[in-house]
């Protein structure tokens, strides 16, 4: 009976991978096509007829994907360390520290959280305009400052924790300052990466804030430059596809390399919400 189960959880999740795995399917091999293969009605036609790289060559001579992915890795890897240093230090005092206001200051947190993050967007904008920050790398970082999100997540991993570690450091003679630094933080490290992850996943996927902040072309991401080569009225979907799977490799590579880093931060993080 539990091989029996154990099977048909397998097959459900193997159904659900193919699934997953269509649109990615479909975007490659588009990307090899010609305008009118990727165009044609007949559903039976997946494959291109020859596989060409007339798509490729073309996108990479009209975008200048080397400032892209600088703008999009230092956009990144900003808004990483933005938001786990403030997030770590937030969730600490919010889940340890006892002050004048803690469980109002945080429901504001947790209420920022329920709101659509598209309400910010025009007093954001007004901020950044008012700071001179439009095509600029701070304004696409401004949004990401802090997190929300990130607070909540590293006060619950903090609350997790056993109340005997801060005392026993504290009978040694460390501060709140040192107490935190290395006793509680390093405890809390695999939220901390799994904070990093969401971040860094959120903010290469954003489009309406770079698309808003930066109108330059060569100032902004490239979920943003992509946007802007699908046409009014038709687009050259091969073109369109090749440009996104160029866009995507690094996402892949990254996770190809550090899968089991990521596995093992959103388990752990997880387990103590």
């Amino acid at each position: 009976m539990k091989s029996k189960n154990k099977t048909l959880i397998y097959v459900i999740l193997l159904i659900m991978s193919f699934i997953m795995l269509v649109p990615f399917a479909w975007m490659v091999l588009t990307a090899f096509k010609t305008v009118g293969e990727s165009t044609q009605m007949d559903p039976f036609v997946i494959l291109p007829s020859k596989f060409r790289l007339d798509n490729f060559t073309e996108v990479m001579h009209n975008v200048n994907f080397g400032r892209l992915y600088f703008n999009t890795v230092m956009m990144i890897a900003l808004r990483v360390l933005c938001a786990v240093l403030t997030s770590t230090i937030a969730g600490y005092a919010f889940a340890r520290l006892n002050f004048k206001g803690k469980n109002f200051m945080f429901g504001l947190v947790l209420f920022q959280m329920m709101i659509p993050s598209q309400i910010f967007i025009i007093p954001q904008y007004v901020m950044v305009s008012k700071l001179g920050w439009t095509n600029t790398m701070l304004g696409l970082l401004f949004p990401g400052l802090v997190s929300a999100f990130g607070t909540f997540l590293l006060r619950q991993a903090y609350m997790g924790l056993p109340k005997e570690l801060e005392e026993a450091a504290r009978l040694d003679g460390c501060n709140i300052g040192q107490t935190f630094l290395f006793v509680m933080a390093p405890l809390a490290k695999s939220s901390m990466v799994a904070l990093g992850i969401f971040t860094a996943v959120f903010a290469y996927k954003d489009l309406m804030w770079p698309m808003i902040v930066c109108p330059d072309t060569n100032q902004t991401t490239l979920a943003s430059a992509l946007s802007k080569m699908q046409g009014q009225f038709s687009s050259n979907y091969p073109e369109l596809m090749a440009a996104a799977l160029i866009a995507c490799l690094p996402m892949i590579v990254i996770y190809v390399i550090f899968q089991k880093q990521f596995i093992e931060g959103i388990a752990t993080s997880g387990g103590k919400l």
